[in-house]
């Protein structure tokens, strides 16, 4: 079985220990993400957000032929203790709400199954709803330090084609445009 793993954020730059073949590709499926999930650390992450435009992921494919362990990899990589939020389709299976063109895009790439973070979005310790842009523009331009320089590395090291809106206020109003690598 041939696995894909969608991306659109710190998997692509930070892979760490999650088992793919080396590359990311950049014609993945359209996918609506938004920068609306608060991390502990700082960050407003990318998570999957259905009023969000959509916009083209990357995709890299996984070096277990098998499901469940290609899930439990990506669980550990994102720091899940279990596989409750990862996506996950095979063939035969219904097109997934999020992601209604993957069935066609995977059968063209030459996919059995593909795999993806599916957390909500989640601000201010409410998930579910997104924040709005104001509140998270507010948010990044009061952190310091650490915090600061781990939001503001996360957004401006996402991959260029993840064109969202937030993200484009973002670098309009705090000037974290996109960046190929973070400065040494």
């Amino acid at each position: 079985m041939i696995i894909a793993c969608l991306g659109w954020g710190s998997l692509i730059w930070d892979p760490r220990e999650l088992p793919i073949q080396r590359r990311w590709f950049g014609d993945g499926p359209f996918v609506k993400v938004e920068l609306a999930r608060q991390s502990a650390d700082g960050r407003v992450t990318l998570v999957i957000e259905d009023a969000a435009m959509p916009v083209r992921t990357l995709w890299a494919i996984m070096d277990s032929g098998d499901m469940e362990v290609a899930k439990e990899a990506l669980a550990r990589r994102e720091g899940m203790s279990n596989i409750d939020h990862i996506g996950s389709w095979k063939t035969g299976d219904m097109s997934p709400a999020s992601i209604p063109q993957l069935p066609a895009w995977a059968a063209a790439h030459g996919l059995n199954a593909v795999i993806w973070t599916a957390l909500q979005p989640k601000f201010n310790g409410k998930t579910g709803a997104p924040p709005k842009i104001e509140d998270v523009l507010d948010y990044l331009g009061r952190l310091e330090g650490a915090k600061q320089d781990n939001a503001e590395r996360y957004i401006r090291l996402a991959p260029r084609q993840i064109d969202t809106q937030y993200r484009r206020r973002i670098e309009v109003e705090l000037g974290w445009t996109p960046l190929d690598k973070w400065p040494a």
